[in-house]
């Protein structure tokens, strides 16, 4: 049985679009000092920090142990999100939750928001040392035609509502993926993007960009640093929160327009215009159905599938 102490149910409808507004935040990220940590140029084969000096974090690109004798003193909570509904949650939940409460942020407090569309949907598991999970519902009639956009709309709420208040940091994963070696505070930040295991090793006119030009996502031609994973995001929860806004604003704008506009190109959009202070290499999101290449030494977290829903 599951302890009243570290089980909350939370039932929900499906929230409506949004309207909380952004706010300055002040984060405990890491200062300027431990820069070093997440620069050091062990991995010359790969990129390791962008055009905006944000550090693309790799294994063996930062000091594990530096960063967790800074972190440890910083009485951090991290949110770890993930929505899973229907046939989605029986095929992928247990599995994830597992490899999370193994690998993600042990010896941290760690606040799994689990949402999904009916509790028998839970595997009954017990979370980890400093572990809670948080359940949330939403109702079948509150489904939206698009898995993305009901799932960000629902993590937006939640944010709005209970998670500004809760953690520190919030990272938001696809229930598709399965944690295969520790994740850990190397991965905190103000605003964090993953980048995309198919394309990072392509040439950026490659990428598929929105392109038509009537598009809120639109990246034209010639422009555009990486192609990002909308399967992976993080960052201070109100950072977390308005890249959301931006995303599902941008929606409905092409909507209105008659364009069918996918999640993951506003997410690319967003992050075209507000560059992210921290990227993740494929090593955290890699497609499980392709041979690792040399490159990626280390998976940390593998997608299990890439399946549109």
């Amino acid at each position: 049985s599951r302890s009243p102490l570290l089980w909350e149910q939370v039932s929900k409808q499906m929230p409506s679009p949004l309207g909380a507004a952004f706010a300055a935040v002040t984060a405990k990220a890491a200062p300027a000092s431990l820069a070093s940590c997440l620069l050091n140029r062990r991995r010359p084969e790969v990129i390791t920090t962008t055009d905006w000096l944000a550090p693309v974090i790799w294994e063996g690109t930062f000091n594990r142990q530096v960063l967790e004798k800074y972190y440890r003193k910083q009485n951090l909570t991290t949110g770890l999100a993930v929505f899973a509904i229907g046939s989605i949650a029986d095929q992928y939940l247990e599995q994830f939750l597992r490899s999370a409460i193994k690998h993600f942020m042990t010896g941290y407090r760690v606040v799994f928001y689990i949402t999904v569309d009916n509790l028998n949907r839970v595997p009954d598991l017990e979370p980890g040392p400093l572990q809670t999970f948080k359940v949330f519902t939403i109702k079948e009639e509150s489904w939206w035609h698009d898995f993305h956009v009901m799932r960000m709309s629902s993590l937006s709420e939640q944010i709005t509502q209970h998670i500004q208040d809760e953690v520190d940091f919030l990272l938001s994963m696809a229930v598709s993926q399965i944690f295969q070696n520790d994740v850990g505070v190397e991965t905190l930040g103000t605003s964090v993007a993953q980048l995309h295991a198919w394309w990072y090793f392509k040439d950026t006119k490659n990428f598929p960009y929105e392109r038509r030009r009537k598009s809120a996502a639109c990246i034209p031609f010639g422009q555009g640093d990486f192609y990002y994973d909308s399967a992976f995001v993080g960052g201070t929860p109100l950072e977390v929160l308005h890249l959301i806004e931006e995303c599902l604003k941008g929606i409905a704008q092409d909507n209105k327009k008659g364009l069918d506009s996918t999640y993951e190109s506003h997410l690319n959009k967003y992050f075209f215009l507000n560059k992210p202070t921290k990227l993740l290499s494929p090593e955290y999101n890699w497609d499980a159905t392709f041979y690792p290449p040399p490159q990626v030494q280390y998976v940390k977290v593998a997608q299990l599938s890439k399946e549109k829903w």
